[in-house]
């Protein structure tokens, strides 16, 4: 897996801090389970001096989630951030269209991340976000078409030991497979990627 640095300009790889370099070498090592398709995207590159991006589709025959992880970095430090990296996820799933009335399937969805993180020993801070649950339903000359439902999870919080930020990355891929109603791998089983779920670059 790559992750591509996007620097302002005037900054080179010779500047470039060794504590990103670091963070940016966790998300190369960090696993997902095979379902998990991921690879390099192009970052954004005015939130931060220093970003990296990645992006993931979770397949099982089908598609069943995508999402898209990235990591900031700002050394002058950030107060929304409380501090120099900030991670920011975004999880897009097809549901149930019955799942989608649950009143609570919102909260649900953010259980999903938090749990992830935790399960992961992903340690954080200032973590937020939001839960968007979209139904369309068709009507007229479609209105035999079965309706559809989506599960959009936004989220972003701010490492508290970037060196460590694989642990982050792989709870943002629980997370999608999660979503993506893939049943957990069980305590004791370990994962073992294939090469499509991490592509050299």
């Amino acid at each position: 897996m790559v992750a591509r640095q996007e620097m302002n300009q005037g900054s080179g790889a010779a500047g470039t801090p060794p504590e990103f370099t670091a963070a940016v070498a966790g998300l190369r090592a960090a696993s997902f389970r095979p379902e998990v398709f991921c690879e390099e995207m192009p970052a954004p590159q005015r939130i931060a001096p220093y970003a990296a991006a990645l992006s993931a589709d979770v397949t099982v025959d089908d598609e069943v989630a995508t999402g898209r992880l990235v990591l900031l970095h700002d050394p002058a430090g950030n107060d929304a951030w409380a501090g120099t990296f900030r991670c920011v996820a975004y999880c897009r799933a097809e549901i149930d269209h019955d799942l989608a009335t649950d009143p609570l399937l919102t909260d649900v969805g953010w259980t999903w991340l938090t749990d992830a993180l935790e399960a992961h020993g992903a340690e954080h801070v200032a973590v937020s976000g939001t839960v968007t649950k979209v139904v369309t339903e068709s009507y007229g000359s479609m209105a035999d078409e079965p309706g559809s439902a989506q599960l959009e999870i936004r989220a972003s919080w701010t490492p508290v030991d970037p060196a460590d930020i694989a642990t982050h990355a792989e709870a943002w891929g629980e997370l999608m497979c999660t979503a993506g109603g893939l049943e957990p791998v069980p305590d004791g089983i370990a994962v073992m990627p294939s090469r499509r779920g991490q592509r050299g670059g």
